[in-house]
């Protein structure tokens, strides 16, 4: 499995910006679709945003389109979340994800093959 480590979170006031990092261990980037979810306690784990190989293509969760734009570094092996206007319900632990097969499949289930340990981000209002 890859090894990733996601960075970045913290408490902010609504409205404000944050940006999550997720590093990768080897040269995983290029071949694998990355995403990013959350989970709430008391909520479902949720799809955030996910990239394509190369990030050809990126894809968002209707709650976030707008809000939020992910992005990624193939030399540095890093996978960005640039999240700006953010609201109370944007509150959760927040998961770096990977995974060799399709973006729209791996969405759609939520079964990556590997996981970070996830970062904190609460947003007061």
């Amino acid at each position: 499995q890859v090894h990733l480590v996601e960075s970045g979170g913290g408490l902010v006031q609504a409205g404000s910006s944050l940006r999550l990092s997720c590093v990768a261990s080897g040269r995983t980037f290029s071949s694998y679709t990355m995403g990013w979810f959350r989970h709430a306690p008391g909520k479902k784990r949720a799809f955030v945003a996910a990239i394509s190989r190369d990030v050809s293509s990126t894809y968002y969760a209707d709650s976030v389109e707008g809000r939020f734009t992910i992005s990624g570094n193939n030399a540095l092996n890093t996978m960005y979340l640039q999240m700006d206007s953010l609201k109370p319900e944007d509150t959760a632990k927040y998961f770096c994800a990977a995974d060799p097969g399709d973006p729209v499949q791996l969405i759609t289930t939520g079964v990556f093959g590997s996981w970070g340990q996830g970062v904190q981000v609460t947003v007061s209002s």
